[in-house]
C-alpha cells in the first residue's frame, strides 16, 4: 500500500512536471514569426531585408535631424468596402511588412486591393516629451486617411510625394495607434500612376499601392524647418536659399561646410529667399560630383541638408544649340531607368540595392538617367547626386490611350506642381518631362510654360518621344525636340534656335537569360538577340552611331532602355534580378567613353570618311575643302557638285607623325594629305622631311566650346582654323579665332569611299578563294551567289547583271537595279538580299541604297558594298545566300575568319548586257 502511494505520488510529481514544461513552453512560444512571401524572382538583397527593421536609413537626406524613430516593419492589415469606418481599437486579420507595395512579395500580401488599412501602434520616446511630433509618410499609393487614437489628421491623394501630420495633439501616454486607410484605384480612375496596370503586361506593370516609402516620426519644435528649397547660383558665387518652416517670417541662420569646415554663412527669414556665399566654389559635375553640407538653424530647431553647385542652361555652341553644364556642353548618355524590383516592386529591397542601380549605370559610363514616369525616394535622388548621374526627371503618366477628365487633369497638375516644388533642391536633376509619348496628355504647351514658371532654373522637355505614339501637336515651346526611335539610334527632327534635340529613347536590345525572366511567359524586346556576346556586339553597333548625330545632326542628348529587364521586357544590361550581366560589360564602357569622347571632340573616327563643317556663326553652310592643291572653305550643299562633294570629304587616318593623333586624307587623291607650310594648308602626297608631322593634327575640345579643335603636331599651341575663306594654322589671335579654330567633323558629303560607274551594267564576282567563279544574281527574287559565266543561259546571265544607279536614298552612294526586271531594285529585308519593286518608302530607298568602300580584303578592281542604314553592316555571301552582315553580329551570317573576303566582290562589265 505505500509503495502503491509513493507510486502515485511519483507519476503525479512527473506529470506535474511535464504540465509545466509544457506551459512554459506554451507561453515562451510567439504566435507564427512574419515572413515576406517567396518574389516570382529574387534579387541579391531579397533575403537582407529585416521584417523588424527594414530600410533603417535615415529618408531625407535633404532635410534631416539626429532624432527619429522608423515605423517600418510588420503592421496589421485588412480590405475594405470602404475608408469611412477605420478600425480603431480592433485586430486587423493579416500582416503587411511596411513600406513594400501591397503587390509586392517583399510586402507578405502580394495582391492587389483596391482599398485597405493598415494599422500598427507605437510609443513616442520619453526624451520628446514637450515637443511637436511629426508623423511623416514618403509616399503612400494613391489617396491615404490617416488616424491616431481615433482622431482622423487629414486626407492626402498624390501617390508620389511626401507629406506629414503635427500629430501632437492626439498623442497620449504609453502606447499610440495609428490608422492608414488607402484607396488605390491604379488605371481604373484618371490619377497619375506611371505605367501600373490592374491588368498587366507587355510595358505596364504590376501595381504598387499602398506605403510604398518610409514612415518615421521625429519631434520638432513648435515652429519648425519643413524643406529647403536650394538654388545654387554659380554666376553671383553663392547658394540662394529658401527656408520653407511652419512659419513664415521667422528668423534663420544657414552654414555652407566643406569637409567639416564652415565656407560661407548668412542669415535670413523663412520664407524669402537669401543668398549664402560659397567662395571659389568647387562646381558638380559627373566628372567632380562634389557636395557641400548645409546646417541651417531656425530658433532651437536645427536641420541638415548638402547641394552641389552647378548651373543648367543652353546655348548655341558649334553651330547647334547645345545644353550647358556648368556653360559647358555635356553630352548626356543615360538610360530609361524605371525604378522596378521583383520582389519589391516600386521599392528597393535595401538601400544598397538602391544604390547598385546607380552605381551600375555610372560605372558603364553613363552620365545621365531618366527616370521614367515615376518619382523615386528622397535616398534615390541623394545617390544619383552623390554618384554623379544628371536626372531627366519624368512626372508619372496618366492612362495611355484615353482623354483624362476635368478631374483627372487637375489630379495631375496638382502632383505636378508637388513633384517639382518638392525636388527643387536635388542637384542632378537637370531637365523636367511633364509628359511621355503623349500618354495621358492635355494642354501640353500651357504645361511646359507652367513647368518653366515654377523652374526656370533647369530645362522643360514638354514631351519625349514627341514624334510618336498618342502624341498631340508639337505646341513648339519649351526647350527640348525630344525624339522615340526603335531600335535606332535616330532623330527625326533637328534642333532649332531655341530647343534642343535630343533622343529620349531607343535601343530595347533584348536577350533570354532562362530562370532570370518574370514567369509569364510573355517576354518581350524591340530586337532579340541570340547569345550574350551577339547583345554587346548589336549594342556597341548601333551606340558607335552616336557620334554621327551629335556631331553631324546636333544631337545632345540619349537614352537606352534600359539598365534592367522589367517583368515582360527583356531588354536589360542586367536580368529583372540583377542576378546576371547580359553584355560584356568592359565593352560596353569602351563604346561610353568613344561617344563621350567624340562628343567633346577629342576623338576620331579613324578610317571613315567625314567633312569638316565651320562653327563660326553665320559661316555654318561652308566647309573645308582643297582646291587646286590648296585648303579653303566653301559652302556646300546638296545640290553642290560630285567634285565639290569629294573635295570636301576626307578619310580619318592615325597621324602620320604620332599615332595618338591624326592625319586627313583627301578621300578623291589616295595618298594626299592636308598639312600645313608655313602656316597655310594645302592638299600635297608625302615629300619626306617634315611632312609626316605638318600633317598630324591632335584632337582637343573645341576651343569655343564645342566641336573639334586641331592642334597642329609641328607647331604645337597653333591650329587649324579659317580666314577670310583661307585656312591657316594659327595662334589665338582674339577675335573670332576660337570659332574661326573649332570645326564639327560631320558625316561625310561623299559616302562612298570607292567609285562604281554609274549607268553601267555591272556584275559582281565573288572574291572568297575557292569560289571565284561564282556571280552575285536573284533567283525567284532572293539574292543568292551562283556559277554564272558568258557560257551560261542569257536568263542566268541577266539575273546577275544589275545597272548601277545613284542610289534611291543618297546620291552619292549605290542601288542596283535589275537589268531584266528594270524599277526591281536589290534590297536587304530582315538582313537577306532581294530583288523588289519600290513601294516608294523611305524604308525601301535606305534598304536599296548601298555606299561603294575600299574592298575590304583588298585587290584591283574590288569594292565592298556598305549598307546605308546599317553603317557597319556589308553585302556578303554565306552558303550561296547573300545579307548583309557585320564582323560581330547577331546572325549566323555574321562575323567569321572569312567576312572580309566574302564581302568583297570583283567590280566587272556585266554578264548580261
Amino acid at each position: 500500500m505505500t509503495s502503491g502511494l509513493l507510486r502515485h505520488a511519483s507519476l503525479r510529481l512527473t506529470l506535474l512536471i511535464v504540465l509545466a514544461i509544457l506551459s512554459a513552453a506554451l507561453v515562451a512560444a510567439p504566435a507564427d514569426a512574419f515572413a515576406p512571401k517567396p518574389p516570382p524572382l529574387t534579387t541579391p538583397w531579397t533575403n537582407q531585408v529585416s521584417v523588424t527593421n527594414p530600410l533603417p536609413e535615415y529618408p531625407r537626406p535633404q532635410l534631416t535631424r539626429t532624432e527619429w524613430q522608423s515605423l517600418n516593419g510588420v503592421w496589421q492589415f485588412a480590405p475594405t468596402s470602404n475608408l469611412n469606418t477605420p478600425p480603431i481599437g480592433g485586430t486587423l486579420a493579416e500582416e503587411v511588412l511596411v513600406p513594400y507595395p501591397i503587390e509586392s512579395a517583399l510586402s507578405g500580401i502580394m495582391r492587389h486591393e483596391n482599398r485597405m488599412y493598415y494599422k500598427r501602434n507605437f510609443t513616442v520616446p520619453a526624451g520628446w516629451s514637450g515637443r511637436h511630433v511629426q508623423l511623416n509618410f514618403g509616399a503612400v499609393m494613391w489617396q491615404s486617411k490617416v488616424w491616431v487614437n481615433g482622431v482622423l489628421l487629414g486626407t492626402h491623394e498624390g501617390g508620389y510625394d511626401a507629406f506629414s501630420y503635427d500629430i501632437t495633439s492626439a498623442l497620449r501616454a504609453g502606447s499610440n495607434e495609428i490608422i492608414v486607410g488607402v484607396w488605390a484605384p491604379v488605371d481604373a480612375e484618371d490619377i497619375p500612376s506611371g505605367k501600373q496596370r490592374l491588368n498587366r503586361g507587355g510595358i505596364w506593370y504590376t501595381p504598387s499601392s499602398g506605403i510604398w516609402q518610409t514612415v518615421w516620426l521625429e519631434p520638432t519644435e513648435a515652429t519648425w524647418i519643413k524643406r529647403l528649397d536650394t538654388t545654387p547660383n554659380v554666376t553671383a558665387g553663392g547658394l540662394d536659399l529658401a527656408v520653407q518652416a511652419s512659419s513664415a517670417g521667422q528668423p534663420v541662420r544657414a552654414q555652407v561646410l566643406s569637409g567639416g569646415q564652415v565656407v560661407g554663412e548668412a542669415t535670413g527669414v523663412s520664407g524669402t529667399s537669401f543668398r549664402v556665399p560659397v567662395p571659389n566654389a568647387r562646381l558638380w559635375s559627373p566628372d567632380d560630383p562634389f557636395l557641400y553640407d548645409l546646417r541651417v538653424t531656425l530658433g532651437s530647431d536645427s536641420v541638415g541638408g548638402y547641394f552641389g553647385m552647378r548651373s543648367v542652361g543652353k546655348a548655341m555652341i558649334g553651330g547647334f544649340l547645345r545644353p550647358t553644364l556648368n556653360g559647358k556642353f555635356v553630352y548626356q548618355l543615360g538610360t530609361l531607368d524605371q525604378g522596378y524590383w521583383p520582389d519589391g516592386l516600386y521599392t528597393a529591397p535595401t538601400d544598397a540595392a538602391l544604390r547598385f542601380d546607380l552605381e551600375q549605370q555610372k560605372s558603364l559610363g553613363f552620365n545621365m538617367v531618366r527616370k521614367h514616369i515615376k518619382v523615386e525616394s528622397a535616398r534615390w535622388f541623394y545617390w544619383a547626386d552623390k554618384l554623379g548621374l544628371m536626372v531627366w526627371q519624368d512626372m508619372p503618366s496618366l492612362v495611355a490611350g484615353r482623354n483624362a477628365s476635368a478631374t483627372g487633369e487637375a489630379r495631375y497638375e496638382t502632383e505636378l506642381r508637388r513633384m517639382i516644388d518638392n525636388h527643387k533642391q536635388i542637384t542632378s536633376i537637370v531637365q523636367w518631362i511633364p509628359f511621355n509619348e503623349g500618354w495621358g496628355e492635355f494642354q501640353a504647351g500651357r504645361i511646359a510654360d507652367l513647368v518653366k514658371s515654377l523652374d526656370p532654373t533647369r530645362l522643360v522637355n514638354h514631351n519625349s518621344g514627341s514624334n510618336c505614339c498618342d502624341s498631340d501637336p508639337d505646341p513648339g515651346n519649351g526647350d527640348i525636340i525630344d525624339d522615340h526611335m526603335y531600335v535606332g539610334p535616330g532623330i527625326a527632327r533637328a534642333p532649332s534656335s531655341t530647343r534642343v534635340l535630343q533622343l529620349g529613347e531607343y535601343g530595347g536590345l533584348g536577350l533570354h537569360v532562362p530562370g532570370h525572366e518574370w514567369p509569364s511567359g510573355n517576354s518581350f524586346a524591340y530586337e532579340m538577340l541570340p547569345t550574350s556576346d551577339a547583345l554587346t556586339s548589336r549594342y556597341v553597333q548601333i551606340t558607335s552611331q552616336l557620334p554621327d548625330l551629335i556631331n553631324g545632326s546636333g544631337l545632345s542628348g540619349s537614352v537606352y532602355t534600359e539598365p534592367t529587364d522589367v517583368e515582360d521586357e527583356i531588354n536589360g544590361f542586367f536580368t529583372y534580378d540583377r542576378q546576371v550581366q547580359k553584355m560584356d560589360f568592359a565593352r560596353v564602357r569602351a563604346v561610353h567613353q568613344q561617344v563621350l569622347a567624340a562628343a567633346n571632340g577629342t576623338a576620331l573616327p579613324t578610317g571613315k570618311l567625314v567633312s569638316f563643317r565651320v562653327t563660326t556663326p553665320n559661316y555654318t553652310n561652308r566647309y573645308l575643302r582643297h582646291i587646286d592643291g590648296v585648303a579653303n572653305t566653301e559652302v556646300v550643299d546638296g545640290g553642290s557638285s560630285q567634285g565639290l562633294k569629294q573635295d570636301a570629304t576626307f578619310w580619318v587616318r592615325s597621324g602620320l607623325s604620332n599615332g595618338s593623333c591624326f592625319s586627313f586624307e583627301s578621300r578623291n587623291f589616295p595618298g594626299q594629305y592636308l598639312r600645313q607650310r608655313d602656316q597655310r594648308v594645302y592638299k600635297e602626297a608625302n615629300t619626306g622631311g617634315t611632312f609626316a608631322a605638318d600633317a598630324t593634327f591632335c584632337a582637343r575640345p573645341g576651343l569655343s566650346g564645342g566641336g573639334t579643335s586641331l592642334e597642329s603636331a609641328a607647331r604645337p599651341g597653333q591650329y587649324l582654323r579659317h580666314r577670310n575663306s583661307e585656312v591657316w594654322i594659327d595662334g589665338d589671335t582674339g577675335g573670332s579665332f576660337r570659332d574661326d579654330s573649332t570645326w564639327n567633323l560631320v558625316p561625310a558629303w561623299w559616302k562612298s569611299g570607292a567609285s562604281v560607274s554609274i549607268g553601267q551594267a555591272r556584275t559582281f564576282r565573288v572574291t572568297t578563294p575557292g569560289y571565284t567563279n561564282r556571280v552575285l544574281r536573284h533567283r525567284d527574287s532572293l539574292a543568292r551567289t551562283d556559277v554564272v559565266d558568258a557560257g551560261s543561259a542569257l536568263a542566268d546571265r541577266q539575273d546577275a547583271t544589275f545597272v548601277v544607279r545613284a542610289g534611291l536614298a543618297e546620291s552619292t552612294c549605290y542601288s542596283l537595279e535589275s537589268v531584266n526586271f528594270p524599277g526591281q531594285y536589290l534590297r536587304h529585308s530582315n538582313y537577306r538580299l532581294q530583288k523588289a519593286t519600290s513601294d516608294g518608302s523611305d524604308t525601301f530607298r535606305r534598304d536599296a541604297t548601298f555606299c561603294a568602300q575600299p574592298p575590304l580584303a583588298g585587290g584591283a578592281g574590288n569594292v565592298s558594298l556598305q549598307s546605308i542604314n546599317y553603317p557597319s553592316y556589308y553585302v556578303r555571301h554565306a552558303s550561296e545566300l547573300v545579307y548583309i552582315a557585320t564582323v560581330s553580329g547577331p546572325n549566323a551570317w555574321d562575323g567569321g575568319g572569312s567576312y572580309n573576303a566574302d564581302a568583297t566582290w570583283t567590280d566587272q562589265s556585266g554578264l548580261g548586257g
